[in-house]
């Protein structure tokens, strides 16, 4: 279920999934309430484009350390390639 900052008190939360289209970040978030996993999407700035690389706003998707595990299984189960920290 998709919870406001407050929910996850002062803890250091695990990045998961960055979406780049409104349309992606919907069906994510119909992915991860399905799951009944409890987690926090917010915009924020990536880099992207190959040629004219620029600057662009994306959903950045946020669980809890404990559930992380399970939601990246959950994400590749439905064909999603979570973030991977080592190679952004």
């Amino acid at each position: 279920m998709r919870q406001p900052p407050e929910f996850f008190g002062e803890q250091d939360l695990d990045l998961i999934y960055i979406a780049k289209k409104l349309e992606e970040a919907k069906r994510l978030e119909a992915v991860l309430e399905e799951a009944g996993l409890d987690y926090l999407v917010e915009p924020d700035k990536y880099k992207g484009g190959l040629i004219f690389p620029s600057e662009r706003i994306g959903a950045f998707f946020y669980v809890a350390p404990e559930q992380c595990q399970n939601a990246r299984a959950v994400l590749k189960g439905k064909g999603y390639k979570p973030y991977d920290t080592d190679n952004p």
